[in-house]
């Protein structure tokens, strides 16, 4: 081999490093966060449709995604749980 072609070689391989570097890396999982209002058991509906919805776009909770409830019981407790999912 060459001089020339063994110094774009290694150029070439340095250059190319960060791509693979970082498409070794493993993917983030996308978090959503759900906060309702009032008992989670009469609000079940939303959170199936929801699911049912992402899962039709190849989101799978647990697996592509997580879905971060929160379920408030007055209007009160709503700044606190939103904090609290804004933190995660």
């Amino acid at each position: 081999m060459r001089r020339r072609e063994f110094i774009a070689l290694i150029s070439g391989a340095t250059a190319a490093w960060p791509f693979v570097a970082r498409a070794q890396q493993p993917a983030k999982i996308a978090r959503i966060g759900f906060l309702g209002l009032g008992p989670a058991a009469t609000q079940s509906w939303r959170v199936r449709a929801l699911r049912a919805g992402l899962r039709n776009l190849g989101y799978i909770d647990g697996k592509n995604i997580v879905i971060e409830l929160r379920w408030a019981d007055t209007v009160e407790q709503l700044p606190e749980l939103a904090a609290e999912l804004v933190r995660m």
